[in-house]
This record gives C-alpha cells, sequence and structure tokens, in this order.
C-alpha cells in the first residue's frame, strides 16, 4: 500500500534545492541571454570568420559560407544551424560543436586558432548554444549608432599607447561598450592594436585605424610625434597655408623652404602647360626683381593655349575617349568639345551637367560620347560615381560594400537612374581585318522612359534614387534630375571632388588620395582645408582657374623639394614638395622641345605635341608600322582609358624605361637628327662655354654649376667632333634625374 502520510522536511528539503536552484540558473542565464545579431555575429566577424578571405568569401570556406561581414544574418543563421544537419551546433553537447571545435583549434582547422577557449568571444558562442541557438533576428534592438574615444588623438613622446573605447548605441536606447567585440584594422604598419583596442605605437608617423561592429565603422586618426621644440612658420599667402602649416605645427614638423625661381618657373610651366619654359623665358623670369612675377607668371599661363591642351588631356582619360569604343571620328569629336570647354573656362559645374544630360548623335553632340564606352546602367552608374562623386561603389554590386557606407541596395537603385539611357547604332562600318576598335560609325543616345533594373537580392525594380538619400526620384527625365541634384552648390560632396582633383594635379597627392576614393575610412589628410577648397570653388561658380591659382599662391605650392631632418619623413602633409616623375606626355614632349624635332605619330601630321593627341592610340591600319613615340607613351604610363579613374594612369618607374631613356629609338632619333637644336647651336657662332649655358638652361631650367662646367666644357672646346660630345651632354641631361622627375 502507498502511504497517506504527507512526505518529511528531510526529504523535501532536496527537492526544494534542487528547484530554487534551478530558477537561479534560469534567472542567471536570462541575465546573460546571448544575442544572435549582436553577439555571434560580431564574435565571427572579431574571429575574421566572415571575412573575404575566409568564410566570407562568395564561395565559402571548407564548404561553409557566411554572408560577408555579417552583411546577411538571415543567411548566416541557417549556415550556422541549418547545414551539415546541424553538425555546426549541438545543444547537448554545445563544447563539442564544430562552430567551437573548429575556430578554437580542438580540431584541425585551415584557418588556424581565431577563439582562446577562455575567452570572452568563445564564452559567448558557447552560451547562445546551450540555450539552443536561439533566433533573435526579428526581435533584437538594432545597431544606431558607433562612437569611439578618442577618434582623433596626437600622441606626443614619451606616451606610447593609447586605449580606444567603443560604445554602440542601439534602437531601444541600450549604449554598450563593444571595446572587446570591436574590429580594429590599421591602414599600415605604424601602430599594434590588441584585440580590446590597445594601440601601440611601433614607429613616429600618421596612421588611420578603422573600428567595425557590426554593419557600423568608424576611421579613427592617431599621429605619434617625437618630442622636439615647436617649428616657427612664416606668415601665410593664403588659407592655405593657414591650414597646412596649423597642422604641421601640431605634428611638429617644420617646412622646407621656398623653392628657387629656376624651379617655381620649371614646376608651373609642366603643371599648367605640360611643357618646359623656352631658355630665354627662364632667363628673364630669374633675373626680374619684381615681387609679383609669381603670380603673375601663373595668370598668364593660364591663359596660354596649352593649357587647354593639357588639362584637356586629364579630363580625356577621366571620360576614356579612346578609338576602341568611340571610333576615330568620335574621338575627335569628343577631345576637341572637352578641349574647346576648357580654352573657354566653362564651369566644371556646367560640363559635367551637360555630360549627363547629353543625348543625340555622338558626332553632332560630342558630350554624348559620355555614355557611348559604358554601355549599361551599372556600368555608367559606377563610372558617375567614381569621376564625379569620389565613390568607388563597384564592391556595392554584389553585397554591402565592405568597405564604405553603401548598400547593395544603393547600388542597384543609382544604377536605376541610367536604366532609361540606350542608344542606337546607325552604322557600323567596322572592317573586323584592319579595325582595332569595337564600333565604327554615328550612334545616337537616347531615353527610353519606364525602363529599369531589378536589384538581384529583392527580386524587385529598383527604386532610382541618388546615393545617400532615401527619397525615390520621380521624375521623369533622370539624368535631367541627376544633373540638377549632382552639380547643385549644395552637394559638398560634388564641390570636394573636383577641388581635390585639382589639388592632386598640383601637388601630387590628393587631400584625400586616391582622388577618387572619398570614404569614411579614407579619410582627408587635412579636412578644414578640403572644406575651405571647396567652399571656395563654389563661391567663385566652379572657375578652375581661379582655383588653380589660389593653390598655385600659396607658400605650401612653392615649397622646395628638398626635405629637412625634421621633415624628411613626412609625405603627406605637404612640408616639402614631393618629387614626382613626369608624366608620358610631359616627358615626350619636353625631349621634343629640347631638341627642336617635331614628334611623328602614326595617323596623325607631324609637329603634334603628345598632349595634343585626342585619343590613345590611332587605329594601325593593318600592317601600318606604329611610331617610337607611339611606343614611348605607352611604355611611359599612358593609360589604355579602359577606366573611369585617375589612378589608371601611371607615373611609377621601371627598368624598360630606363632602357627606353638610355638607348630607346625616341631619344637616338631626337639626339641624332641632323636638323636639331645642336646643329643649330653650332651654326650659330656661339662659344662652346654659352652652348653648355644654353643646354641647360633648355634641358634644367637653370645655369650649369663650376663644377659641371669644370667637368664638361673642356671636352667640347678640345674635341674634333664638337657635336658628337655635345650629343654626349645633352643625353646626360636628359637622362638625369633632374630633367625625368617634376621637383
Amino acid at each position: 500500500m502507498h502511504s497517506t502520510h504527507p512526505p518529511s522536511a528531510s526529504l523535501l528539503a532536496p527537492v526544494v534545492c534542487w528547484i530554487l536552484l534551478g530558477a537561479i540558473c534560469a534567472v542567471a542565464a536570462d541575465s546573460q541571454t546571448v544575442s544572435f545579431r549582436n553577439d555571434v555575429i560580431a564574435v565571427l566577424s572579431k574571429a575574421g570568420c566572415n571575412s573575404g578571405t575566409c568564410h566570407g568569401n562568395k564561395n565559402g570556406k571548407g564548404g561553409f559560407k557566411l554572408s560577408l561581414r555579417g552583411q546577411d544574418p538571415e543567411l548566416d543563421y541557417v549556415a550556422i544551424t541549418g547545414d551539415v544537419s546541424s553538425r555546426r551546433v549541438d545543444p547537448v553537447d554545445p563544447a563539442g560543436s564544430l562552430l567551437l571545435l573548429k575556430p578554437s583549434a580542438t580540431v584541425p582547422h585551415e584557418g588556424g586558432l581565431r577563439l582562446a577557449r577562455n575567452s570572452e568571444e568563445y564564452d559567448l558562442l558557447l552560451r547562445w548554444i546551450a540555450r539552443r541557438f536561439p533566433n533573435d533576428l526579428a526581435s533584437a534592438p538594432s545597431l544606431k549608432r558607433l562612437t569611439v574615444a578618442p577618434e582623433n588623438r596626437i600622441i606626443v613622446e614619451p606616451e606610447r599607447r593609447v586605449r580606444l573605447h567603443v560604445q554602440a548605441e542601439f534602437s531601444n536606447g541600450e549604449v554598450r561598450d563593444v571595446s572587446k567585440l570591436a574590429v580594429y584594422e590599421p591602414v599600415n604598419r605604424l601602430v599594434e592594436v590588441a584585440p580590446d583596442g590597445s594601440v601601440a605605437k611601433l614607429q613616429s608617423g600618421e596612421t588611420t585605424i578603422l573600428v567595425r561592429y557590426l554593419s557600423a565603422q568608424v576611421p579613427v586618426s592617431l599621429a605619434f610625434v617625437q618630442d622636439r621644440a615647436l617649428p616657427q612658420f612664416p606668415a601665410p599667402n593664403n588659407y592655405i597655408d593657414t591650414e597646412i602649416f596649423a597642422k604641421l605645427r601640431l605634428l611638429r614638423i617644420p617646412t622646407s623652404s621656398l623653392c628657387s625661381d629656376e624651379v617655381f618657373i620649371r614646376r608651373a610651366y609642366l603643371d599648367l602647360l605640360g611643357v618646359l619654359p623656352a631658355s630665354e623665358e627662364a632667363r628673364q623670369f630669374v633675373n626680374s626683381v619684381r615681387r609679383s612675377k609669381r603670380k603673375e607668371l601663373v595668370t598668364q599661363l593660364l591663359e596660354r593655349p596649352e593649357f587647354a591642351d593639357f588639362w584637356a588631356l586629364k579630363w580625356a582619360d577621366l571620360l576614356r575617349v579612346e578609338a576602341h569604343s568611340l571610333d576615330e571620328k568620335g574621338v575627335q569629336a569628343f577631345h576637341h568639345w572637352v578641349r574647346s570647354e576648357i580654352a573657354a573656362n566653362k564651369p566644371i559645374d556646367q560640363i559635367v551637367r551637360d555630360l549627363i544630360v547629353a543625348r543625340g548623335s555622338t558626332y553632332a553632340n560630342p558630350a554624348a560620347n559620355y555614355y557611348r564606352p559604358i554601355r549599361d546602367a551599372a556600368a555608367r552608374g559606377k563610372a558617375t560615381a567614381q569621376v564625379f562623386l569620389g565613390a568607388r561603389i563597384q564592391c556595392a554590386e554584389c553585397h554591402n560594400h565592405p568597405s564604405d557606407r553603401w548598400t547593395q541596395s544603393d547600388y542597384y537603385d543609382w544604377a536605376a537612374l541610367f536604366a532609361p539611357i540606350s542608344y542606337k547604332v546607325v552604322q557600323n562600318n567596322r572592317d573586323i581585318s584592319t579595325d582595332e576598335h569595337e564600333w565604327k560609325g554615328e550612334q545616337v543616345i537616347f531615353l527610353r522612359p519606364g525602363a529599369t533594373i531589378n536589384n538581384p537580392r529583392t527580386g524587385k525594380a529598383a527604386r532610382p534614387r541618388v546615393l545617400g538619400s532615401a527619397e525615390t526620384i520621380s521624375a521623369q527625365d533622370y539624368p535631367q534630375a541627376l544633373a540638377n541634384w549632382l552639380t547643385s552648390p549644395t552637394n559638398r560632396l560634388f564641390a570636394r571632388v573636383q577641388a581635390n582633383r585639382i589639388w592632386y594635379h598640383l601637388m601630387g597627392r590628393g587631400l584625400v588620395d586616391p582622388p577618387d576614393d572619398f570614404r569614411a575610412t579614407n579619410p582627408a589628410s587635412h579636412l578644414d582645408l578640403l572644406d575651405a577648397l571647396a567652399d571656395d570653388f563654389v563661391r567663385h561658380g566652379f572657375d578652375m582657374r581661379k582655383l588653380i591659382r589660389v593653390i598655385m599662391n600659396s607658400r605650401a605650392y612653392q615649397l622646395s623639394s628638398e626635405p629637412n631632418a625634421l621633415n624628411e619623413m613626412d609625405d603627406i602633409n605637404y612640408s616639402h614638395v614631393n618629387v614626382r616623375r613626369l608624366g608620358a606626355e610631359q616627358l615626350l614632349d619636353s625631349q621634343s622641345q629640347v631638341a627642336e624635332v617635331p614628334l611623328k605619330f602614326t595617323g596623325f601630321p607631324g609637329g603634334l605635341r603628345a598632349a595634343q593627341l585626342p585619343g590613345v592610340r590611332p587605329e594601325s591600319k593593318g600592317k601600318r608600322r606604329a611610331y617610337a613615340s607611339d611606343q614611348f607613351l605607352e611604355q611611359f604610363g599612358k593609360p589604355p582609358r579602359l577606366l573611369s579613374s585617375d589612378t589608371e594612369r601611371s607615373c611609377e618607374c621601371n627598368m624598360a624605361q630606363a632602357f627606353q631613356m638610355i638607348g630607346g629609338p625616341t631619344v637616338v632619333e631626337l639626339l641624332s637628327e641632323q636638323q636639331n637644336c645642336l646643329s643649330r647651336l653650332l651654326k650659330s657662332g656661339m662659344t662652346p662655354r654659352s652652348i653648355l649655358d644654353e643646354l641647360f638652361w633648355k634641358i634644367l631650367t637653370r645655369a650649369p654649376r663650376p663644377g659641371e662646367v669644370a667637368a664638361l666644357l673642356p671636352a667640347i672646346e678640345s674635341s674634333k667632333n664638337p657635336r658628337a660630345e655635345l650629343e654626349d651632354v645633352t643625353w646626360a641631361l636628359l637622362n638625369s634625374k633632374e630633367f625625368l622627375f617634376r621637383h
């Protein structure tokens, strides 16, 4: 029989204890609830599991695929909990889950150790699995803001460390310290960052650290400065110097002295005209005692026809003026239009507006050629964003941009603005056996109202909208609406990008560099200066010549390229001018100018300068031999114009270029030409010393130094073949660093 007596207190005690203990454990577990959206995804990012080189790769790794940097949590949840028969997570034996065994290297893992077993990240995953991996994607608060302190700081010796504190603010008002879950990515090797955000100096200099947590990223700028006396600075010429000197003062970096008059006139001619000053022009400038002569020189050069030639060349690179896509007639028409606009000092915003709204015949309306090399909506969107907004959105085509704010929807919604733009081939006279280009004949650009594209992620039609805006454009004429928005004085990004591009061409480095890569993770070296330049540009109606004058009249532009002991390591703060190799056209035109021998290019009449060529290279017409000048330009980095980017052009040096200068056909032909400058000088009756002086002024824009005269003049005076000696001298000067580089 069963007893009807109640259990004794001694028997109840263990039961009550177990119930209470269970309740306490449940409360503890609830108080330590792990969020898949905000914790698990953050741990996977911290460990690098969802990076592009690991499981975030488009094909995954080892049969396990995650979304890049956790941009698709729904996909990730399914991949973790549902794939491979749910073997990656085991709520019965959480520590035996593959999601923990692999990254902790308990079992072999190709990626090595990613999570230490005693780490906070390991514990978060363990507790999430033990709770039967709850899915809170629909209920978890979303991340609203990420803040990092400090966001900018200058650290002066003997201090060598700084700790970054990262806080995440969520949609429910919660603010959490996520310093240990954030990802830290320094852009260079000047510092070492610990997992908890502690930054240790490895060497002096400036660095940017990208701090990431979930979908947010914040760039942190740090500068580690040596402890030395504050330098003294001269009075600024304009607001550019004020901003440049202010930062150099904080960094305790002094400037170099001003460059000499000889260097300045050479620099100004190369930057504005792409050629060297004539020897007599240089002598007169150097001998002048006018205090305003530098300012006056800049104004004079801006009105020379060579200015329009040389700066049209820069825009032709960006706008892809090349015969493969445009055909020769299209190249000629488009290049002529660009050059005419610059020669007339057309405001940059108006030029861009005319390009965006252009339609009709690519021959009759040359601006319509803007759309001819970029034939579909996505290509037009990418090119327009990069050239005019400095936004490289192509990484958002397949997923959200990994280092910028653009989402995949931003990419396709922006591209949808270009979907109605179409073209019709009026004729295509291409001869496959001889024509190197894709099309040969007139085309017409027109609009197809209502045309659209689909967003592959949603499977629905994209919403036409401009970058950075949530509002759909409802106008029927998308190009007109886009042009109005793009070139509006209130569009700060457009003004910044165009001002920065001008700065880049004159200073050799953009305030944002590369100049077509504007993003929070690539901050400007001098943000206040960039804003001031943009304001100036807008205030003066996007007048390119006006902004050029402001930049070239600053002390920053006119500094020497000779560093001193305290600024020789600086290459981004403009304490001295950075030396750079001459561009392909500058170099070839300068050699031709020195030799006084016209250049020859395939398909063009003799006498044309390299900077005046409309396209990249003309059609070869079967077996017709290309001239050495054509090959020279290609070898020295003239771009094929297949990309809408400032960085397609290369000014890097290589051995092939060295061999070209030492004994290549271009230099040899210019020096051996019987009617070149050497023949003229020898026939002029000038003394050997006067001829030597003239060669130095023509080639290096300065007089020879006493040591150079002593080394060269005796051989010229005693030679039975003075022309051969002069050819050797000219060859040596043309191969000198002083000639090959812009100082």
